[in-house]
């Protein structure tokens, strides 16, 4: 089977202007970064962002939204459908993020739902699983990952279109990282996981990236795990930075 391909996400949250897009975009057009060969680059600005970033973003960068709704468009105010998203030619998707399972009380299945649903639409998903600081020191770290991705299994039957997202809460935002060897403890459990409970060629082909305060300085030791397959950066993608996080890449391609 082939090797999995480096997979760089940056997700700009709820931040920025007009102006300040202009400026991310430009760094990233100008950056000298491995070929699309190597590494896959997706970002993720506001929804009011998309259509600019899109316009002005290189060719071999592509565009993902921060959500989208869990059915067919309609009488939900505030709401964007994944239809929307593939009028506008927006090939990704970020779902289930810890922000809005948190803050917005998204369960396991309504998370399961909006991913089947954009899949459905033709839409590739980020789909992002990851556990407390409570639920890691209570030991239960594996449990509440495997739950966030059966709940998903369950609901879709090809794999081919998702990135799964690894991203401990607690080290989201917070300047914590996973140790590299925490990073690949659970990784590694979530191929095992995959394994087992999809397939062995889901589980050997689906990429697993990590999130939560990855940066310039941590990327390439944490790249450098065999079951690390790339990033969903925050904070990082707003600045320079976020060029050398796609640069680290390279960890995996070198012999």
């Amino acid at each position: 089977m082939a090797p999995r391909k480096f997979f760089v996400g940056g997700n700009w949250k709820c931040n920025g202007t007009g102006e300040d897009v202009k400026k991310i975009v430009t760094v990233l057009n100008e950056a000298e970064v491995p070929s699309e060969d190597i590494v896959e680059v997706v970002v993720s600005p506001p929804f009011v962002f998309l259509s600019q970033v899109k316009g002005l973003l290189r060719p071999d960068f592509s565009v993902a939204a921060q959500n989208c709704w869990v059915r067919k468009g309609g009488a939900f105010t505030g709401e964007i459908s994944a239809e929307m998203l593939v009028n506008l030619q927006v090939p990704w998707v970020i779902l289930g993020h810890s922000e809005r399972r948190a803050l917005l009380g998204e369960s396991n299945d309504f998370v399961a739902d909006k991913v089947a649903y954009a899949l459905s639409q033709g839409i590739k998903v980020i789909a992002c699983i990851g556990e407390t600081l409570e639920q890691r020191e209570a030991g239960t770290t594996m449990e509440v990952v495997a739950a966030q991705t059966k709940a998903i299994a369950e609901k879709i039957s090809d794999w081919t279109n998702v990135v799964l997202a690894y991203e401990p809460v607690w080290a989201i935002g917070t300047g914590k990282v996973a140790t590299p060897a925490q990073a690949q403890e659970v990784h590694d459990g979530l191929r095992k996981w995959l394994a087992t409970n999809v397939s062995p060629a889901v589980a050997e082909s689906t990429r697993i990236i990590y999130g939560g305060s990855v940066n310039g300085a941590n990327c390439k030791e944490l790249a450098a795990k065999p079951d690390v397959d790339g990033f969903l950066v925050g904070g990082a993608s707003l600045k320079p930075e976020f060029v050398d996080i796609i640069k680290s890449a390279t960890v995996k391609s070198s012999p």
